[in-house]
């Protein structure tokens, strides 16, 4: 089993610093690939070796950076930018770069999100996947109401190679994001193991980043599942709005079954999720975070009723005083039954509707979503009131 390292690091490169590659970012030294050299990309701004030959893998699928790179260069040859098919199948006319770009300012950190959706349906052509892809995404889109108090200001300060990354990935790879149709898609593309490895399975946009840091209210975050540890940096890297709030202090823990090329952190607890939650109160006073939690092994079922059930049981013995008011669970993954996170057959909105019926899902938004996948935001709270512990929810 692969052991987690204990610092940041990148393997077969010796000089990758998180802090000094994100610097070299905002000075526009390192940009997104767009002479479409994805493999020169990743090698410059890792540092690699020329002759690179790591083995990326992803699930049962294993490509290197020349492999990825190919598979750039075939563009959408061989149905490989197939990811809208009508009703009988047949693959539909792509979205133009003019929609592509429409979709990638949804998540921008100086547009507004509201306005960016509602922009990407009243400018699409009608029968267009981009007025699909509205549809959709409006189904879907629950944000913050007024008296929660989650509000997120506009920036131009932020920095994130990755969504840079992603942006720039769906204008290469013609996608416009998903729509209905997205949740039959069961391949994605070849340079998405690579971006798995070096930055994550998910990108954060900021607006997701700055309403994790809100919702915490001065709460530690605990990162089940933390991966290459990329969510856990991003979010140390939030500055709060005043010097008199603290920083976001992020907990990041993770079995280390899994294998990455880069590691963005150096203090991830290595050990099972549900052992360290039995061994801290069940999470008491933190904000538990889900990032692509796997469907294999009941993980997410598991942490969440880990994180609510501990906390009950002490309870009832009389070990804890009162559980922390607005206990909350925080999930970036799948918003359709694609199965590839959290539940084989449900979304986790669902399946939290019917185990937990003492929350309530307080915010759905959009993420980033790479070529055929269908991600977002869920943001879930105790509901107030529900801490009865004999025969009843808590």
């Amino acid at each position: 089993m692969p052991s987690i390292p204990s610092k940041p690091q990148t393997e077969d490169s010796s000089t990758f610093d998180p802090d000094k590659y994100f610097e070299a970012w905002s000075k526009e030294e390192y940009t997104p690939p767009y002479d479409n050299d994805f493999r020169k990309f990743i090698i410059k701004t890792f540092d690699l070796p020329f002759r690179d030959d790591y083995g990326y893998m992803a699930q049962s699928a294993e490509v290197t950076l020349l492999q990825a790179q190919t598979y750039v260069e075939w563009g959408a040859q061989g149905n490989l930018h197939a990811w809208y098919r009508d009703d009988e199948g047949v693959v539909r006319d792509p979205p133009t770069a003019t929609d592509v770009a429409a979709y990638t300012d949804i998540f921008r950190p100086s547009t507004s999100t509201s306005k960016a959706l509602t922009a990407l349906g009243s400018n699409a052509k009608k029968g267009a996947v981009r007025a699909d892809v509205s549809k959709h995404l409006q189904s879907q889109y629950n944000p913050p109401s007024a008296d929660s108090k989650l509000a997120v200001s506009k920036t131009k300060q932020h920095v994130n190679p990755y969504f840079d990354l992603w942006a720039w990935s769906c204008q290469n790879l013609e996608w416009g994001g998903p729509e209905e149709g997205t949740a039959k898609i069961k391949i994605s593309h070849a340079m998405l193991p690579v971006l798995y490895h070096h930055f994550g399975c998910i990108c954060p946009s900021y607006e997701s980043l700055e309403l994790i840091r809100q919702v915490a209210k001065g709460r530690k975050v605990l990162d089940v599942g933390s991966g290459n540890g990329y969510w856990t940096y991003m979010l140390r890297r939030m500055e709060p709005p005043s010097k008199k709030e603290k920083k976001l202090e992020v907990v990041p823990i993770d079995n280390g079954m899994s294998e990455w090329r880069t590691i963005w952190i150096g203090d991830t607890i290595e050990t099972d999720g549900m052992e360290w939650l039995a061994g801290h109160e069940g999470g008491k006073d933190a904000v538990l975070l889900l990032v692509y939690p796997m469907v294999g092994g009941e993980f997410t079922s598991k942490m969440i009723k880990a994180y609510r059930m501990l906390q009950q049981q002490l309870l009832a013995a009389s070990l804890l005083t009162n559980l922390a008011e607005g206990t909350t669970i925080v999930c970036a993954g799948t918003q359709n039954a694609s199965g590839f996170t959290g539940f084989a057959k449900e979304t986790i909105a669902e399946w939290m509707t019917r185990e937990m019926p003492g929350w309530e899902r307080v915010l759905q938004i959009p993420l980033p979503s790479f070529a055929g996948k269908d991600e977002a935001l869920f943001i879930f709270q105790k509901k107030a009131g529900d801490e009865t512990v004999n025969g009843t929810v808590l």
